[in-house]
């Protein structure tokens, strides 16, 4: 089973530590200053990809000594870093894409980088988005386990299709039998679960379960 891991822009005070990935992850892909990022952990990249622009050209060099394969693209690009790496990702047919350095800062990156979990999912592979404060996964109707984190107590499921229909929750503190949640429904925010595993479960709709904590 492949896991790849993507780093992108930051903001680096919103970062998880990498080190606490290291058993799950793979291949390392470090998107622009993403790239850097990674390098100053002393982690190794199969890829680093992007125009670079937020970067010196003395950090350029460090980022060449820890990647293996190292593509620069003009600034002015159909695509963001991100789905260079992302397109790169694809390619080697992973399980499991992780990506770190996707949400905060500005607005417009983070919504979309949020909807690059649809496409993800779309092409059979598990994406998840984490930083120091959240975990974020994408699903489509099934029955699900999920598992207690230390590291993100609170649990939010939030529709990301206009309607999500036959939601239930089993082993959480807020238990829940075939409810439907819509756009705007602030029913399944913030739950934990009462042991260390529970399911969830829905017929129609996709769901965004969000892992959290409060304190950064």
């Amino acid at each position: 089973m492949l896991s790849i891991g993507i780093v992108g822009n930051g903001p680096e005070e919103l970062l998880e530590d990498f080190r606490r990935f290291s058993e799950d992850i793979d291949i390392w892909i470090g998107a622009d200053r993403g790239a850097l990022f990674l390098a100053r952990e002393n982690i190794y990249m199969q890829y680093a990809v992007g125009d670079f622009d937020s970067v010196s050209s003395e950090e350029r060099q460090r980022i060449k000594q820890y990647s293996k394969h190292f593509q620069h693209h003009p600034e002015e690009k159909n695509e963001t870093d991100l789905e260079l790496a992302l397109i790169i990702a694809y390619q080697l047919k992973p399980e499991n894409i992780y990506l770190f350095g996707v949400t905060g800062g500005r607005l417009d990156h983070g919504l979309a980088n949020i909807q690059q979990l649809y496409t993800i999912r779309q092409k059979g592979i598990q994406g998840v988005i984490v930083d120091k404060q959240n975990r974020i996964e994408m699903f489509f109707p099934g029955t699900y386990e999920i598992t207690k984190d230390k590291h993100y107590p609170y649990i939010s499921f939030i529709p990301f299709s206009k309607k999500v229909e036959k939601l239930s929750l089993e082993g959480f503190y807020y238990p829940l039998k075939e409810a439907t949640i819509c756009w705007g429904s602030t029913r399944c925010i913030s739950n934990e679960l009462l042991e260390n595993s529970g399911t969830f479960s829905f017929q129609e709709g996709i769901v965004l379960v969000i892992k959290s904590r409060n304190v950064i």
